[in-house]
C-alpha cells in the first residue's frame, strides 16, 4: 500500500496548547526493552558486512593476494541488495537508515547509494484492532466517544505510523471537508522496535570507526547521534507540531502554499488528528493535467518554495517524497463568478486552462534548521551556482568548513569548471544521461579529487542534501525540461544584491582594491618589458592537464623502475647466498619476487 497519508501533519495555531508527552519519552531509552531476536538478526547482518569488507578489501588487497580479489562493484551491489531486502522485510528504522545512507555519496561507493536510492517506506499495515486499542488507551475511553466514525482500512502505512480516515464530533469543521479528518497513529510497540534498531545501528557506527578511510573524514559519533535524534523526533508528535508551527510562520503570506490544520482536542501522545488534504498527489501527472494545472508551474512553484526554505528561512521540510506533497486545485475565475468557493479532497475537478493551485506540504516530522555557521556559505554557494563561478563555490565550501585540511583548492576549482562546462544549461530530465556520458573522462582526469574525497559533509546538512536530491527528481518528473540553472540565476542575483546592500563596505573595499590594481598595471607592464630587455624576466608556470598526465605517467614509470632495481638487487643477492650455501638465499629470492610484483602494480 502506498504511503500517501501516513505522514500527514496539520497547520497549527499557537493557541491550541501542547500535545501530551509520549510515554516512551518519559522513560530513559535504556529502560525501554528491546527485541533480542530482532537485534541479533540486524547485528548479524552488520557483522557479515564488516567481515566481508575486512576479507575482500583489506586482507586480499595486498600484493599477490589481490590476484584472488574479485571486482568490488558486483560484490557491494550484492551487499546493498541484501540490505534492501532485509529493510523491506523488517521495516522500522532500517528503511530510514537505507534512505539516509543513499545520500552519503561522500563516504559510500556509488554502487551502494544507487541500490538504496529507491528504498520506499512502504510496509504492510498494522491490524486495525491493534490500532483502535492503542487509540483507546491513548484517550482513556472508547473510540466511539472520540470519533463519529473511523475507517478500518488505512489510507497508508509506513514503518513508524499509519493513517486512517475518520469523522469527528465537531460543529466547527468546514462543510467542504465533510467533517472528515485523517488520524495518524504510531504503530503499536513502535518504541521497542525503534530502540532495538537504533541500538544495532549504533553498534555498526562504532565498528565503522575502525575504518580510517571513513572515520578521518566523518565524525561518526556526531552522525550516529544526529540519526538517532532525528529518528526519535519522528515518534514525537509534539516536536512535529513545533515544526509545523515554524514552517507555518515562515511561509505565512505565500498564497502558493497550503498547510493542513490540526485538531488538538482530538490528539494524544500517539495519535495526531488533522485536516484531510487528500487532493491530487503531486506524482499523479494525468490528474494534474486533467484539472488544467500546468505541470511546469507546479515544478517552478515547488522549486521556489524550497529555495526560500534553504536560503532564506533556514528551516527545511526534508522529506518531499510523493506521499508528502499534494496539489490543491483552486476555483477558476469563471467558477468563482458562478458561485464556487472551493474544492474538497476527492471532489471531481473539471478542466479549466491554467487553473490556479496551491502546493500542499504534509509530514513535518523530518524538518531541520540550518545552523548559523552554514547560512552565509549556503548563500555564497547559491550565487556561485547561479553565476557558474567555480571559485566562489569552492570558497563557499571553505567558509562552511566542509573541506579537509590540505584539500587542493585549485584542483577543486578545475573540477567544478569541467562540471559547469558539461552540465550548464542541461535540463534536469537529461542531466543523468549527460553526466554518464562524460563520467569516464571526468573520473580519469580528476581521479585524485574523487578518490581522496576532500569534502566532509556535516551531519546537520545531510537531510537538506537529501531533500534537494529528491526535489530534483520530483522536478524532472513534473517537467523533464525543467532548467535548474536558469531558475537559480534570479535567486543568485537577488542574494548577491542583498549581500552588497548588507555589507557595502566589503564591496567598496573590493572595488578600491580592483581600482588600485588597475592603476598599477601600466607601471608593472613597463617593469616587465625592462626585465625582458635585461634578460632578467622569469616565468612561474603550472602544468596544463595534458602536461600533468605526462608527469604522472613519468612518475609511475620511475616508481616502477625503482621497484625493479630493488628486486634485481635482492634477486642477485639471493642467488649469490644460495650458491654459497647460505640459508637466507631463498628468503631474498622471495622478497625479490614480491618487490617485482609491487612495482608492476597499477598506481
Amino acid at each position: 500500500m502506498r504511503n500517501d497519508y501516513s505522514l500527514l501533519t496539520p497547520h497549527f495555531s499557537l493557541n491550541y496548547g501542547t500535545l501530551p508527552v509520549p510515554k516512551y519519552r518519559r522513560e530513559s531509552s535504556e529502560k525501554i526493552r528491546i527485541d533480542s531476536k530482532r537485534y541479533r538478526k540486524i547485528r548479524g547482518f552488520f557483522a557479515k558486512v564488516f567481515l566481508h569488507a575486512i576479507w575482500w578489501d583489506i586482507i586480499l588487497n595486498r600484493p599477490i593476494l589481490n590476484l584472488f580479489r574479485t571486482p568490488a562493484l558486483p560484490r557491494w551491489q550484492t551487499v546493498a541488495r541484501e540490505y534492501r531486502a532485509l529493510a523491506v522485510e523488517m521495516g522500522g528504522v532500517l528503511i530510514k537508515l537505507g534512505q539516509f545512507l543513499s545520500i552519503r555519496v561522500d563516504i559510500l561507493p556509488a554502487e551502494i547509494t544507487g541500490e538504496l536510492a529507491g528504498l520506499q517506506d512502504e510496509v504492510p499495515p498494522e491490524k486495525t484492532e491493534a490500532v483502535i486499542a492503542q487509540i483507546e488507551e491513548d484517550f482513556g475511553r472508547p473510540v466511539s466517544e472520540i470519533f463519529e466514525w473511523i475507517s478500518p482500512i488505512p489510507l497508508g502505512a509506513a514503518s513508524l505510523a499509519q493513517a486512517h480516515l475518520a469523522r469527528i464530533h465537531s460543529p466547527h469543521i468546514s462543510p467542504v471537508s465533510r467533517a472528515e479528518v485523517v488520524v495518524k497513529v504510531l504503530r503499536p510497540g513502535i518504541d521497542v522496535l525503534v530502540e532495538t534498531d537504533l541500538k544495532a545501528i549504533a553498534l555498526a557506527f562504532r565498528w565503522l570507526k575502525h575504518y580510517k578511510r571513513i572515520s578521518h573524514r566523518v565524525d561518526l559519533d556526531w552522525l550516529s547521534e544526529e540519526f538517532t535524534a532525528v529518528t526519535r523526533r519522528e515518534l514525537d508528535f509534539e516536536s512535529e507540531a513545533r515544526n509545523a508551527e515554524r514552517l507555518s510562520r515562515d511561509l505565512a503570506g505565500d498564497s502558493d502554499v497550503y498547510l493542513p490544520r490540526i485538531y488538538r482536542e482530538y490528539c494524544a501522545a500517539r495519535t495526531l488528528t488533522m485536516e484531510n488534504v487528500g487532493y491530487i498527489r503531486i506524482a499523479d501527472l494525468k490528474a494534474i493535467e486533467a484539472a488544467g494545472i500546468s505541470r511546469t508551474k507546479v515544478a517552478d512553484t515547488l522549486y521556489r518554495i524550497y529555495m526560500k526554505q534553504v536560503f532564506e528561512t533556514y528551516f527545511v521540510h526534508v522529506d518531499p517524497h510523493p506521499g508528502n506533497l499534494f496539489v490543491k486545485p483552486l476555483p477558476h475565475p469563471d467558477e468563482i463568478k458562478a458561485g464556487m468557493s472551493d474544492f474538497g479532497p476527492g471532489d471531481p475537478v473539471p478542466y479549466k486552462p491554467d487553473r490556479p493551485f496551491q502546493v500542499v506540504f504534509v509530514d513535518f516530522g523530518m524538518s531541520v534548521e540550518i545552523p548559523e555557521r552554514l547560512r552565509i556559505a549556503l548563500r555564497e554557494y547559491a550565487v556561485g551556482i547561479g553565476t557558474s563561478d567555480s571559485h566562489r563555490i569552492v570558497q563557499s565550501l571553505v567558509k562552511a568548513g566542509v573541506l579537509l585540511e590540505g584539500a587542493d583548492l585549485n584542483r577543486l576549482e578545475e573540477a567544478h569548471e569541467i562540471l559547469f562546462r558539461h552540465l550548464w544549461g542541461v535540463k534536469v530530465g537529461k542531466m543523468r544521461d549527460v553526466a554518464l556520458k562524460n563520467a569516464r573522462s571526468f573520473i580519469k582526469e580528476y581521479k585524485d579529487v574523487i578518490y581522496e574525497s576532500p569534502i566532509q559533509f556535516q551531519a546537520d546538512t545531510l537531510f537538506v542534501m537529501r531533500a534537494v536530491g529528491m526535489l530534483s527528481g520530483m522536478a524532472a518528473h513534473l517537467d523533464p525540461d525543467f532548467d535548474v540553472w536558469s531558475k537559480t540565476v534570479p535567486f543568485a542575483e537577488r542574494y548577491a544584491k542583498e549581500e552588497m546592500l548588507k555589507n557595502p563596505e566589503d564591496w567598496l573595499r573590493e572595488a578600491v582594491t580592483l581600482g588600485q590594481l588597475m592603476l598599477k598595471i601600466p607601471n608593472r607592464l613597463e617593469q616587465m618589458v625592462t626585465q625582458a630587455e635585461q634578460g632578467k624576466l622569469t616565468l612561474q608556470t603550472g602544468f596544463s592537464p595534458d602536461a600533468r598526465k605526462y608527469v604522472q605517467r613519468l612518475e609511475h614509470a620511475v616508481n616502477r623502475l625503482s621497484w625493479a632495481v630493488a628486486a634485481a638487487a635482492l634477486l642477485i643477492s639471493g642467488v649469490n647466498l644460495h650458491t654459497a650455501g647460505k640459508g637466507f638465499g631463498g628468503v631474498f629470492i622471495v622478497l625479490a619476487l614480491l618487490f617485482f610484483l609491487r612495482g608492476m602494480r597499477k598506481e
